[in-house]
């Protein structure tokens, strides 16, 4: 069995030392690598090449959103799994724009943690049901600039939206999809427009309320 490759980043010692016991007891996850903050959770990735980081927000150095912007960047194939206290939704919907594979809160340390790590690297997004509550009451508040207008999306564009809010790029939809890049980027574009969406956590909430959010 090949097991999933994970980075460790959190600048507490004795969380890090548990995180690290659970899931090197599990038959398919290993810790490769760890880091105190976030210039040593760059390095750490380009060092190790793991598939998953997983990256508390609170950081000395470089704080975590800005580890996650610059890694999707730059290793956009390495999934994000947001391991913290934060709980708000400015937190999460941020994190999601920035293309994390899901968002976890430090509560959930244990065996929803596995179960979280797991769905991510199956390639769905990963969002613990407390934060899902904060994206589904947005949806139902009171009509927004991001709220989705009711539209037809042509097969294309639902399929293309629909690894946009899985958190792929528009570099592995083109190769999965078998089209260009500049054509993904065309289909993104007009679906967004057709749904009224200005964000990828908008889409993202989208995504929930239309059961997309598995994979198929």
């Amino acid at each position: 069995m090949n097991k999933t490759r994970i980075v460790l980043a959190d600048d507490h010692s004795v969380l890090r030392s548990g995180l690290k016991l659970l899931l090197n007891a599990q038959d398919d996850l290993t810790v490769v690598g760890e880091a105190t903050n976030g210039q040593e959770a760059i390095a750490a990735v380009r060092q190790h090449a793991p598939d998953l980081l997983l990256l508390d927000i609170t950081m000395p150095k470089t704080d975590g959103l800005q580890v996650l912007q610059q890694i999707k960047r730059a290793y956009s194939n390495v999934r994000v799994l947001v391991l913290t206290m934060h709980e708000e939704e400015g937190y999460l919907r941020r994190a999601l724009e920035m293309g994390a594979a899901g968002y976890c809160p430090k509560s959930a340390a244990d065996a929803e943690l596995i179960s979280a790590i797991r769905a991510v690297m199956r390639g769905n997004v990963y969002i613990h049901p407390s934060q899902t509550r904060l994206l589904l009451d947005k949806m139902i508040a009171p009509a927004s600039e991001e709220t989705a207008a009711s539209a037809e999306l042509s097969e294309r564009e639902r399929a293309v939206l629909r690894l946009v809010a899985l958190g792929h790029t528009n570099q592995d939809i083109a190769a999965q999809l078998s089209l260009s890049v500049k054509t993904v980027e065309t289909y993104r574009a007009r679906g967004m427009e057709k749904l009224g969406l200005r964000s990828r956590a908008a889409l993202v909430r989208y995504a929930i309320q239309e059961g997309w959010m598995t994979a198929e």
